[in-house]
């Protein structure tokens, strides 16, 4: 921001506009401007864990507590993916970001994918989860159109509500000291509605239809062909795909498999019980019933992109 400000002498997105728009029209550039767009876009790649800035995401969610884990999963990702997303205010320096955020968008895609297939612990697959979708919420945002920009915001939606539900189901069993996914063999004879729940949670993380993440990666990526980014769309496709050999394996591991030790699971509380059943029947409707998503997130990406 002070690079900016120096160049500049403003730091309102309107004044930044106009000044930007100035300089593409007469074609100047200014170092000064570019470093400080750079550095803001390196700063919010870290703290959106986009690779390769995720190195700190793993240990800090699996350390921390899981309300406040869950809080570093959403609230950065939307807060700032409101500010890139003003892709109008860069002028011919967005095309240089779009760049960026496509490399970052794979790289996190297929680090996403792979890394979590080796986790033990129950925490940290979801870490690994939340950079994966970094990558194809980024997507979006790589197109630089108002198409991409809504399926982005549409992503960051249906993220959040899965990544609530997800956060809300592990809170209570870590009050039951659980740690390992191999403690969740027991979960669906002793907690069927949990298991059921967070099972219909994987498969929407892993994308299957008819669950509101299909919905979500199915926008992303028709977005990415239509402005013409033919290799993201593929990556983020086959990455998906790998994908869902983790999130399945939680599922099976809960209905499946032999329970390693027997917890005795403590029912939820009234306020994560009403709050798992509003995220849930969003993330069933969503796909089934998308008009009123799309319509917020047309108006919302209008309002970011012009």
């Amino acid at each position: 921001c002070s690079m900016i400000y120096g160049s500049t002498g403003a730091t309102h997105f309107d004044q930044l506009a106009k000044i930007l728009t100035g300089y593409e029209i007469t074609g100047a550039r200014s170092s000064g401007i570019f470093m400080g767009i750079l550095s803001i876009a390196v700063g919010f790649l870290f703290k959106i864990t986009a690779v390769p800035f995720h190195m700190w995401a793993p240990d800090i969610y699996e350390g921390s507590p899981t309300p406040v884990t869950a809080f570093l999963s959403i609230a950065p990702k939307i807060s700032i993916s409101a500010n890139i997303s003003r892709v109008s205010i860069y002028g011919s320096y967005g095309a240089t970001l779009q760049q960026i955020f496509f490399f970052c968008s794979i790289a996190s895609m297929i680090l996403g994918a792979l890394a979590a297939m080796a986790q033990t612990k129950v925490k940290r697959p979801l870490a690994h989860s939340s950079i994966g979708h970094v990558g194809y919420i980024r997507t979006g945002f790589s197109c630089g159109t108002i198409e991409g920009i809504q399926s982005l915001l549409i992503g960051i939606f249906i993220y959040a509500s899965m990544t609530i539900d997800a956060f809300a189901i592990v809170s209570a069993l870590r009050q039951t000291r659980v740690k390992y996914i191999a403690d969740l063999g027991a979960l669906a004879k002793t907690n069927p509605i949990s298991a059921i729940t967070f099972s219909i949670t994987m498969f929407s993380y892993a994308g299957i239809p008819p669950l509101a993440g299909f919905c979500s990666k199915f926008y992303l990526f028709f977005a990415a062909l239509g402005c013409g980014a033919y290799f993201l769309a593929p990556v983020g496709v086959v990455t998906s795909v790998i994908g869902r050999f983790y999130y399945i394996r939680l599922a099976k591991r809960m209905f499946f498999d032999t329970p390693r030790t027997w917890i005795l699971y403590e029912p939820m509380d009234r306020d994560k019980s009403l709050l798992l059943a509003m995220t849930s029947s969003f993330i069933t409707s969503s796909f089934p019933y998308p008009s009123p998503l799309f319509s917020v997130t047309h108006q919302m990406a209008l309002s970011l992109y012009l």
